[in-house]
């Protein structure tokens, strides 16, 4: 296997992670993105880097991999579909835990199964479900502890 580099974001890769993300939450919650393409790398390159330190995961230049994080939360964290289970969630959940307060939530969708076994999987434990969303789905929030 290639070897995967976890770098900050920069906006050079902006339109690809925007795809990545794209397609891998469409898989995932079986709807398509509400939001235009150009709305959406708007958002990741002008609102998302303000509230939260986004890294990048690489193999031969290409963006496999996404996480956005802070101190307390997780806000994002998208994987290549053709890249799931191999281990860059999980090195990406590892970094933003690094950086934590030793405590750190997130929300998932109800209808994707697979992040409900990932974050179960590393020790995030349901405080609540149903939050309101823009999708319109339930959703579950999720709360590690170191």
């Amino acid at each position: 296997m290639q070897e995967i580099i976890i770098t900050p974001f920069d906006p050079k890769y902006a339109e690809q992670t925007v795809q990545m993300w794209r397609e891998s939450k469409e898989k995932a919650i079986g709807q398509k993105e509400i939001h235009s393409f150009e709305n959406h790398v708007n958002f990741l390159t002008h609102i998302l880097v303000k509230n939260y330190q986004i890294d990048l995961a690489l193999m031969d230049q290409k963006v496999v991999g996404m996480i956005a994080y802070n101190h307390t939360e997780v806000s994002q964290l998208y994987i290549h579909n053709d890249y799931q289970g191999i281990g860059i969630g999980q090195t990406l959940l590892e970094k933003a835990k690094t950086h934590s307060i030793g405590r750190l939530t997130l929300y998932t969708f109800e209808v994707n199964k697979a992040a409900q076994v990932f974050y179960e999987k590393h020790g995030f434990k349901i405080i609540s479900k149903g939050h309101e969303n823009e999708e319109n789905l339930a959703d579950i929030l999720y709360e590690w502890n170191s």
